[in-house]
Parts: C-alpha cells; sequence; structure tokens
C-alpha cells in the first residue's frame, strides 16, 4: 500500500476523533482516521449517552445527520434521592438549558455515516499502530491494515482520540508528561434489562446501602446501576437478587418503585480520575478519554470529548489555512481549564452520592451536608444544573 499524505492523521474512530474528522473536512482539510477495532465492535460498545445543551448544538452547527431530535429524549432535568426523598431538578428553569439522553454508540453510528458520505479515509480493525517524529513538522503514523497491509500516514499534524489504552499518550515524553490520577474505593455494578423507564428522568439515590442510578436508554431498555465494591463478581449476583437490591436503595415514603424486566446484560465498571498534562507535545495533539477520564457520576466523558474538539478543530484550520502555528499553542491550556472543572464537578457527585466504606462517621456526615447545602439552596442548585448541562465551549 502506498503512503498517504494528509492534512491530519487522527488516531481514534470514536466520537471524538470523527467528530473532529468532520469539522475538519466541513472546511477543507483533509484527514485520514484509524481505529483498532472494527465499526461494529464500536456501534455496539454500550457507553453512557447524557448530551449535554453544547454538544447538541455541536452535532447540529457541523451538520451532522444525527438522529438525536428524534431517537434521543430531551430531559429538562434529574431527580436526587435521599434516603427515599426526591429533589427535582428542573433545568430550563433554574439555567435555561436542558440535556439529551442519546447513546455514545449511536453518535458514533451518525458519525461514521457522516465520514463513510465524504469518501475520505477511514481503517478501522488496524493493528501495531506506531507513531514517530511528532517533534518535526512531519510526523508519522504506521499500521497494518485489516487485510495485512502495511499503512504509512504522512501528515502535518497527529491526533491522539484513541482512548486510556491507545499509544498516542506515550508519545508526549515523560520529562514533559503529568500524570494525575485518582482511584475510587467502590465500582458500579451495572445492568441493561428490558424494561420500560421507571421515571421521566434520571434518578441519582444515596441510601444508607450506598448509591443507585436508574438510568435510561431507550423506551424498552433501560440501563441502571448500584454501588459496590471493585471486586464484586457479576455471577454472584442473580436477576432478584439484583432487583431487590436496586429497589432497596430508591425506596421511600411515596412508595416508588421500579419498572422491571429481564435483564441482559451485567458488568462491574471500576471507578477513576485521570488527566494528562500537557494534552499537546510538538505536532501530537490529544483529545477525550485519551488525555483524561472521569467518572461517569457528572455525565461528562463524552461531552469532555467533544469540547476538546471544539477547542482543537478551530486552531488546527487556522494553523493549516493561515499557517498560523501559534494558533494551536495555547490548547491544551485551554482545554485542561475545562478539563479540571469537570473533573471536580464529577469528583463532587461522586464523593456526595455513594457511601465510602473507607470514610469515617465525620465524613459520611460531612458528605451527607455538603449534598443539603446544594439541595436546600436556590444558588445550589444552579450550580449543579449549570455544571450538569455544561459550560460554553471553547
Amino acid at each position: 500500500m502506498p503512503e498517504l499524505q494528509t492534512d491530519v492523521a487522527i488516531v481514534g474512530a470514536g466520537p471524538a476523533g470523527l467528530m473532529l474528522a468532520h469539522l475538519l473536512h466541513n472546511a477543507g482539510i483533509d484527514s485520514v482516521v484509524i481505529d483498532n477495532r472494527s465499526r461494529d465492535e464500536i456501534a455496539h460498545t454500550h457507553r453512557a449517552g447524557i448530551l449535554e445543551a453544547g454538544s447538541v448544538r455541536m452535532l447540529e452547527a457541523a451538520g451532522v445527520e444525527s438522529r438525536v431530535h428524534t431517537e434521543g429524549h430531551r430531559h429538562d432535568g434529574i431527580d436526587i434521592r435521599v434516603n427515599g426523598v426526591s429533589h427535582p431538578f428542573d433545568f430550563p428553569d433554574l439555567v435555561g438549558e436542558s440535556v439529551w439522553l442519546y447513546p455514545q454508540n449511536e453518535i458514533f453510528v451518525d458519525l461514521a455515516a457522516a465520514r463513510e458520505r465524504t469518501g475520505e479515509p477511514i481503517y478501522y480493525s488496524v493493528t501495531d499502530t506506531r507513531l514517530g517524529d511528532i517533534e518535526s513538522e512531519s510526523p508519522w503514523v504506521t499500521a497494518t491494515t485489516a487485510d495485512g497491509e502495511e499503512l504509512t500516514i504522512r501528515a502535518r499534524y497527529v491526533v491522539g482520540a484513541d482512548g486510556s489504552r491507545g499509544p498516542c499518550r506515550a508519545m508526549i515524553p515523560e520529562g514533559t508528561r503529568q500524570r494525575f490520577f485518582h482511584e475510587y474505593p467502590f465500582a458500579w455494578f451495572g445492568i441493561l434489562c428490558e424494561a420500560p423507564p421507571s421515571h421521566e428522568v434520571l434518578i441519582y439515590s444515596r441510601s444508607e446501602r450506598g448509591f443507585a442510578l436508574i438510568s435510561q436508554r431507550s423506551s424498552n431498555v433501560q440501563r441502571m446501576y448500584f454501588q459496590a465494591s471493585p471486586d464484586t463478581a457479576v455471577a454472584d449476583w442473580s436477576d432478584d437478587r439484583i432487583w431487590t437490591e436496586l429497589q432497596s436503595r430508591v425506596d421511600g415514603p411515596d412508595g416508588f418503585e421500579l419498572k422491571t424486566g429481564p435483564i441482559f446484560d451485567k458488568t462491574v465498571l471500576p471507578f477513576r480520575s485521570a488527566v494528562t498534562e500537557p494534552m499537546q507535545h510538538g505536532s501530537l495533539f490529544l483529545a477525550g478519554d485519551s488525555a483524561h477520564t472521569v467518572p461517569p457520576t457528572g455525565a461528562k466523558g463524552l461531552n469532555l470529548a467533544f469540547a476538546d474538539v471544539a477547542v482543537l478543530a478551530p486552531a488546527l484550520i487556522k494553523a493549516l489555512k493561515d499557517s498560523d502555528a501559534e494558533a494551536l499553542a495555547g490548547y491544551s491550556q485551554t482545554a485542561t481549564k475545562r478539563v479540571w472543572k469537570a473533573q471536580n464537578f464529577s469528583y463532587q457527585m461522586t464523593r456526595m452520592l455513594h457511601t465510602d466504606p473507607t470514610q469515617d462517621a465525620f465524613e459520611t456526615k460531612r458528605s451527607l451536608g455538603e449534598l443539603g447545602s446544594i439541595l436546600d439552596s436556590d444558588h445550589g442548585r444552579r450550580y449543579l444544573a449549570e455544571c450538569y448541562t455544561g459550560w460554553p465551549h471553547g
């Protein structure tokens, strides 16, 4: 296979990489996209799906033929339930915004179709991805295609949108790269089940038995989680035991009952927070999970990836179309401002809503006081609503 020459080589064909490729295409800039996963694997990887208002506007402005308004569901709030007492949040009333329930794999399907309509190169199921010369103006990426051919991409810039286990982050020299990491002492036991929604919006519940999230996926498939130990064995939990545990964590004087049904997927998700700084080095730029991960409590993962792209895309366009390399100089500094705000909110939501087996009685009471200070205050509720629905891009 001959070498490919392009403006931007994008490692990672998830929503971040494909959104970036689409925005570059709209500006007349060429890119090549590769991913070590198959198209089918990405399309069927079930991930969280709460989109901030800004992420929805980004899809709209980019002209992506997204089904977010036809297949997704607008949510005008959440319900925080403490020891069985509900505290509903009305986002439009509090901050004039809403969020959308639209699974991440469906966003991928929309963006993959948009990429394929452009006819520009995208390679799935590659192996042995390597990068080089990232400190020069002629970086390269090599990989082996699904057909066993050697692929070489020469570009002006390389973007690593290859997730937390990809090779791009490690290309930033150790002496330059800082990794900030926090591991939480609990995990989520997650299920997918065939059932109607239990509530019109997501329920975040704290009880003496621990945290539970009553989420949604579609009109007949629901996603739910309950706090568990990271070493929990899935095989130890029957369907009946799972439903009993979930119901116990939302029980209250209002008699609220979950809508139940057959469970067809069970998994245990450990909780970690991580940030890599800087998010750029030479001609390499990181976006999405390759640079940062957050616990899912604040619904920030995909939205942070889109926010990175909202900063990176115009900077790349300016650098390539106006020969203004300085446009990229501030990418990391600008992007990480939002990253740390999202880390703070995700950490705060996680700590307020979970019971921590490692903390003493004082810290347990203190976290309940923090939660109460938000729930009982108009200003506190607006703060939470603003963080949840998202800050402006860029």
